[in-house]
């Protein structure tokens, strides 16, 4: 016979609300007590109704995560299942079930964001990968919804979890120069994110830097996916690079697969460095150079901050900037010239 609320403080020899208290995580209640009532609760296999909770709490303990990318995009990207297991983990840990929502244009956008106001489905968001102008972070600001984004902010006094997207590209770019590569192309990301505008500033202040001119014929305009690193890398042939810099590791798989169709070697005729450090990129022939970002960890540190939003532990707006790191491999040509 299951067990109510009641049944559990007769058990640990303490009030009802004591029970409640602890279950839904009150802080006035001493160690001690939340020891002994957690105990039975185990014990007993005890499961407090969801929808009594709620109604005590005002929360559900169901988090979302929200990217305005389409369901193909995302599982043809292994960046976002990577980002998807931090915020999983996390929200696990902390007792959050995880709901996913995948963008479908902008009339979906707005049919969503009503149905999770009006229906108070869930007590906050992670909001990845996002583009110029969303409506969704428009309508989170005016209401004054929880959400953390994973990417630089598109205005100020947002909160958000990311990496510094331009010097990390610089690092990428300084190292082709410094490897005395002359004619060095890029391709971009979709430049209505801003973390792909940032990597392309950051691939112009390398050029800069060196003395060179950044000549928009030696940009391709990608979109993180790996037909248009293709598309991007045949374009850039016409125009006679030496090295080219990719802003994802998935655009250089498809870029290395244009240079392989040509016939083309990596680094001998073409240098190449990605961007990310997914795991594809140690296993390429040749492994890829690249600019390795925590993946995970931003998923993981991004949904620690939301919780603490809600629980109200968290000063805002809060910025955070995870650390990255050049990963020489043999695509860049630095193994041969040592």
């Amino acid at each position: 016979m299951s067990k109510n609320l009641e049944d559990i403080a007769r058990l640990a020899g303490v009030s009802r609300s004591t029970v409640s208290r602890v279950i839904n995580g009150h802080p006035h209640v001493s160690e001690l007590t939340r020891r002994r009532v957690m105990e039975v609760v185990k014990r007993e296999g005890f499961f407090p109704n969801p929808a009594a909770r709620t109604l005590v709490t005002q929360r559900t303990r169901v988090l979302g995560f929200i990217t305005p990318q389409a369901l193909p995009d995302v599982f043809a990207d292994p960046y976002f299942p990577a980002l998807i297991q931090g915020i999983s983990s996390t929200a696990n840990q902390y007792d959050y079930a995880l709901m996913l929502w995948l963008g479908e244009g902008t009339e979906e956008e707005e049919r969503f964001y009503h149905r999770i106001r009006q229906t108070g489905l869930i007590d906050g968001v992670v909001v990845a990968s996002v583009v110029d102008d969303d409506p969704l972070i428009a309508h989170f600001v005016e209401d004054r919804f929880p959400f953390v984004l994973i990417g630089p902010p598109p205005r100020e006094g947002l909160n958000s979890i990311d990496i510094d997207n331009r010097h990390a590209a610089r690092v990428a770019v300084e190292h082709l120069i410094h490897l005395g590569y002359q004619r060095i192309g890029m391709i971009t990301g979709w430049l209505k994110m801003p973390s792909a505008r940032a990597r392309l500033d950051g691939y112009r202040d390398a050029l800069r830097m060196a003395g060179r001119s950044a000549s928009d014929s030696r940009i391709a305009e990608g979109n993180f996916l790996e037909p248009s690193g293709y598309m991007g890398m045949k374009m850039l042939l016409h125009q006679d690079v030496d090295a080219v810099f990719c802003a994802s590791d998935t655009m250089a798989v498809g870029a290395m697969r244009a240079l392989h169709e040509e016939r083309l070697r990596v680094p001998d005729d073409v240098a190449l460095v990605g961007f990310d450090d997914l795991p594809i990129s140690a296993a390429l022939s040749p492994p890829l150079t690249t600019i390795r970002q925590p993946i995970r960890r931003l998923g993981s540190v991004a949904t620690e901050a939301l919780i603490n939003l809600l629980d109200g532990a968290l000063a805002t707006p809060y910025h955070v900037l995870l650390p990255t790191e050049l990963v020489i491999r043999g695509s860049c040509g630095a193994l041969l010239k040592r």
